[in-house]
């Protein structure tokens, strides 16, 4: 896979970091968003969504990945982005990069082996100072999804 172009990357973070805009996250305060780019062009986003029963709290990936099964392009994921950090006025804070959590890089890795693509995961910090950009099989290596269930053919 190659490595997006500068400038569509930013673009996606840059769709990320206005989904993180629109969290809601009364308790820890840190706002997350994510932006799918989905294999014709279209940007799907999602933001963190806490509960006070924190086991019910939707992580900004799971909250996009679950607007693209929904709408049934569940197989056309591209790539992702993901920025957060603490609200200061319409900025984030924040100078590390932030990576998805254990379940999210689950929950993309369904995406991805249904879209037939080693998803390129760009980790951005709040302050938009930081970029790193990973393929998911290294974030999730020998990961668990549809093609162990004999469901995607290899």
């Amino acid at each position: 896979m190659t490595e997006t172009l500068p400038n569509a990357r930013d673009e996606l973070i840059a769709a990320a970091r206005d989904a993180a805009g629109r969290a809601y996250a009364p308790y820890s305060g840190f706002h997350v968003g994510a932006a799918l780019l989905l294999k014709n062009g279209d940007v799907v986003t999602g933001a963190n969504v806490e509960n006070a029963s924190y086991g019910l709290t939707l992580c900004a990936e799971t909250a996009a990945v679950a607007k693209i099964a929904n709408e049934g392009w569940i197989g056309e994921l591209a790539e992702v982005a993901i920025v957060g950090g603490r609200p200061d006025g319409d900025a984030l804070l924040g100078s590390d990069p932030v990576n998805p959590c254990g379940r999210c890089r689950q929950i993309l890795n369904e995406a991805a082996e249904r879209s037939k693509t080693d998803i390129l995961v760009h980790c951005a910090s709040g302050d938009g100072t930081m970029v790193k950009t990973y393929k998911l099989s290294e974030l999730l290596p020998a990961a668990f999804g549809p093609k162990d269930l004999g469901l995607i053919p290899d």
